[in-house]
C-alpha cells in the first residue's frame, strides 16, 4: 500500500465524519459504504455518551467535526510532503491512549498508519467506542489496512515501538517498562494564557472557548492565566458569561460545588461568578470549574518563566507575547502538523 492509498483512505474517512456536525447529524448517501456504517456509528456515539458522562453529544460532535475538517486531501498532503515515506520494513507500533476527550488518541493512530507501520492500540476505558468502529470503516474502504490495525485490552506484547500518553505517575511506569523500546512518553501538560489587560471583548470571549471546551479536561485547555499586577477581572467575567449554561450540566455542576466547598472550608481567596472560580495559585493544572492565575511584573521575566516550565505547558495563548503563541480561541483546533508536546511523531516513526 503506497502513501497515496493511505491518504485516499483517510480522506474518505473525513468525508464519512462530515455527516456528524455540531449543528446536527445528516446522512449523505453519496459517501462510500455509508449504508454499512452510518447507523452503526450513530449508535457508537450514543454508547460513548452513556459510558462517559463527560462525552456529551456536543463534545463528541465537536471532535468529529474537527477531524472531518482536518482529514482533507489538501491538509494531509501539506502535512506529509516534508517527509520521506519509503519504509522498507514496517514495524508494529503500540499506542497507549488517554481518554480525557473524545478521540484524543486519533492523531497518533493516524500518524502510525500514514507512516506505513502497523498499529497496536490499547485504549482508555473512558474512550473505547468510537475509534474501533472508524478503524473498521478504514478496513472496508481500503482492504490493504486489514491486518495492520489491532486493538487489545490485554498486556501489550509483540511490538517494536510505543507511544504512550498518561499522567506524570504513569509516565514513570511507562519509562521503566518500555526502556528498551523506541518511545514517545507524554506526561501531564496544561495550557496557559497571557493577558495584558488590553484584550478586546472578542479576544476574551474566544479565550472562554479555550477554557471551557471539553469542560477543561484537555491538555490544550487553558487552565492558568498570567496577568499584569492590578488586573481588573470585570472584562474577563463579562466575556466568559456566554458559557454560563455549562453549570446546568450535572457532572460539571457537581465538580463546581465540591471544589467551591473545599476552597471555602480551606478559607482560600477565590473569585467566582456562579459557574467558574478563579484562584491565585502557582500550579498549572487546575480542577474542573476552576481557573488558576498568577501575576507578572515584566514580560521578559514571564517569558523566561514560560521557557523554564516548557515541559509542563502544551499551548501558550497570547497576542504578541512570543513566536510560539497561538491566538485566542484556537487551542482546540490543532493542525495535523501541530504535535503534542512539540515532538514530531511522524519523524519519530520514520526513524524507528
Amino acid at each position: 500500500m503506497d502513501l497515496q492509498q493511505r491518504i485516499n483512505a483517510f480522506v474518505k474517512l473525513g468525508h464519512f465524519l462530515s455527516q456528524f456536525q455540531q449543528n446536527g447529524i445528516k446522512k449523505n448517501d453519496a459517501i462510500e459504504s455509508n449504508d454499512l456504517f452510518f447507523d452503526g456509528f450513530k449508535h457508537q456515539i450514543k454508547l460513548a455518551q452513556e459510558h462517559n458522562g463527560w462525552f456529551t453529544n456536543k463534545n463528541v460532535l465537536f471532535a468529529l467535526e474537527n477531524w472531518s475538517n482536518a482529514l482533507t486531501d489538501k491538509n494531509i498532503k501539506l502535512w506529509t510532503e516534508k517527509y520521506n515515506f519509503n519504509l522498507e520494513n514496517p514495524k508494529r507500533v503500540a499506542i497507549i491512549m488517554a481518554g480525557n476527550i473524545p478521540l484524543v488518541g486519533f492523531h497518533d493512530f493516524l500518524s502510525v498508519l500514514i507512516s506505513g507501520h502497523n498499529v497496536l492500540v490499547k485504549q482508555s476505558s473512558n474512550d473505547k467506542h468510537l475509534l474501533p468502529f472508524l478503524a473498521k470503516y478504514l478496513e472496508v474502504i481500503e482492504p490493504d489496512f486489514k491486518g495492520k490495525i489491532k486493538f487489545t485490552e490485554e498486556k501489550l506484547e509483540d511490538f517494536d515501538a510505543v507511544i504512550a500518553t498518561g499522567s506524570d505517575n504513569t509516565a514513570r511506569y511507562f519509562e521503566y517498562y518500555f526502556k528498551n523500546k523506541p518511545s514517545i512518553i507524554r506526561k501531564n501538560r496544561n495550557s496557559v494564557a497571557i493577558l495584558t489587560g488590553n484584550e478586546t471583548h472578542e479576544q476574551l470571549e474566544a479565550l472562554s472557548d479555550d477554557i471551557f471546551r471539553y469542560y477543561g479536561l484537555g491538555c490544550r485547555n487553558v487552565s492558568k492565566m498570567f496577568l499584569p499586577k492590578g488586573y481588573n477581572f470585570d472584562a474577563f467575567f463579562n466575556a466568559v458569561y456566554k458559557w454560563h449554561p455549562i453549570i446546568n450540566e450535572a457532572k460539571y455542576a457537581n465538580n463546581y460545588d465540591y471544589n467551591k466547598a473545599v476552597y471555602i472550608m480551606s478559607e482560600f481567596d477565590i473569585l467566582e461568578n456562579g459557574f467558574l472560580m478563579i484562584k491565585q495559585d502557582e500550579a498549572y493544572a487546575s480542577p474542573i470549574a476552576t481557573l488558576f492565575y498568577d501575576y507578572y511584573e515584566n514580560i521578559t521575566d514571564l517569558q523566561n518563566k514560560i521557557i523554564t516550565n516548557k515541559d509542563r505547558i502544551q499551548c501558550v495563548v497570547a497576542n504578541g507575547f512570543s513566536d510560539s503563541e497561538i491566538p485566542f480561541g484556537t487551542t482546540q483546533y490543532p493542525q495535523l502538523w501541530e504535535y503534542a508536546d512539540n515532538v514530531d511523531t511522524v519523524d519519530f516513526l520514520l526513524k524507528i
